[in-house]
């Protein structure tokens, strides 16, 4: 079950482990190490389509989501495949775009599928946890994280937002951190990711293959999906015991988000967002690099998505995981039909000059009725929103 196993052409690999007593471990592999497995339309329905069968078969106890290779669990989506399809359907409006419809639906299926998922569900992040990497990991029973994991939510620097259930996550931290995350794309260490709430554990890679093995010892009860919540939580119990007998210790030093957190509360208390971008703004020349790496990041980021992930943090505030993601797959289709997505992509990875034209340019340009429109649905006032079983 090592995620350095061997490249081969299957983007996703699935194996089955046979425990002490009988029972399987499903294992599925992001298996694009050359992309940092970031996640492909196909990628997303091999695992939906593993998943739903693994939750169906009554032998398998849990399931481990992990990356190949050392660099990544999972970098993010398939920007080129997005980028490509906002090139050929541009100008065709925010329901023109077939790929991204289908993407973005997929995608946000799957989370939720984890999200809810039936089974004890470990992923194991190391290396990069990123974007729709965190759509994977936030939604998992047991997330556990490398010691070396780089864990953001960096959408501001490619013209989106934070999605995949991000606008949900991300206001379910501590005070106004969630926001500050969303504005600057801050990275996090390992420790600060288990503080913030985005984590579970951490666990020096060297033992992962040992983790491994113990789960293949413990004495997991059978049909966990329909033996009710007793055999689930027998499950999730010998889980749990597994990695914590493995896991690191949190550092006796914490992260810089720890560090900050009473000033960060601070500078993102205000009640506008115009005062908020102000006052993270003065972080620029921080003596900490951390803080001042974030704030011109923020500055250096599409205004338009600074404006989104706050609005989208506003209006889910009270809402349900579904009616979040629901709302995110409409302002995620506007993003590829009229935000700075494409653009962004462009500037970041197609031309790579690092030099992306936003349009609006500036917060002030960006403000709340330009928002508006990325919020109303796209579709035929026929339709019901293509996620509106959810929760069902």
């Amino acid at each position: 079950m090592s995620s350095t196993m061997n490249p081969h052409a299957a983007p996703v690999l699935f194996e089955e482990r046979f425990s002490d007593n009988g029972m399987k471990l499903g294992v599925a592999t992001l298996n694009q190490p050359q992309t940092l497995n970031s996640l492909s339309l196909d990628m997303v329905d091999l695992l939906q389509a593993r998943l739903t069968e693994w939750a169906a078969d009554q032998q398998v106890a849990m399931v481990i989501l992990q990356g190949a290779g050392e660099k990544a669990f999972c970098a993010g989506g398939d920007l080129h495949g997005v980028y490509r399809s906002i090139g050929e359907h541009a100008g065709q409006g925010a329901w023109g775009n077939p790929y991204a419809r289908a993407f973005f639906e997929h995608e946000y299926r799957l989370d939720y599928c984890i999200h809810t998922y039936p089974k004890p569900l470990l992923c194991w992040g190391r290396g990069i946890v990123m974007g729709g990497g965190m759509g994977l990991l936030m939604g998992a029973s047991h997330r556990v994280i490398g010691t070396d994991a780089r864990v953001a939510m960096p959408e501001i620097s490619i013209g989106l937002f934070p999605d995949v259930g991000g606008s949900w996550m991300l206001n379910r931290m501590t005070g106004r951190l969630g926001l500050f995350l969303a504005l600057t794309g801050a990275q996090l260490n390992a420790s600060d990711a288990i503080y913030g709430g985005l984590a579970d554990h951490m666990l020096d890679p060297a033992r992962w293959d040992e983790l491994c093995q113990l789960l293949l010892e413990q004495p997991w009860a059978g049909n966990p999906s329909q033996g009710g919540p007793a055999a689930r939580s027998i499950n999730e119990g010998l889980l749990r015991r597994a990695i914590i007998a493995l896991a690191t210790p949190p550092d006796d030093v914490s992260g810089p988000l720890r560090q900050h957190t009473f000033l960060i509360n601070g500078l993102c208390g205000e009640t506008h967002l115009d005062d908020i971008y102000s006052e993270i703004a003065t972080l620029e020349h921080h003596e900490d690099p951390w803080l001042a790496r974030a704030a011109k990041t923020m500055l250096a980021g599409s205004p338009g998505s600074a404006r989104l992930a706050y609005t989208l943090q506003q209006n889910t505030r009270l809402l349900s995981l579904e009616d979040v993601f629901r709302m995110e797959y409409i302002v995620a289709l506007h993003c590829c039909a009229s935000g700075d997505f494409g653009e962004g992509i462009r500037a970041l990875l197609i031309d790579k000059d690092k030099r992306p034209r936003w349009r609006p340019s500036t917060l002030r340009e960006a403000d709340a009725a330009w928002a508006q429109a990325f919020f109303v649905a796209p579709w035929p006032s026929d339709m019901e929103n293509p996620l509106s079983d959810l929760g069902r």
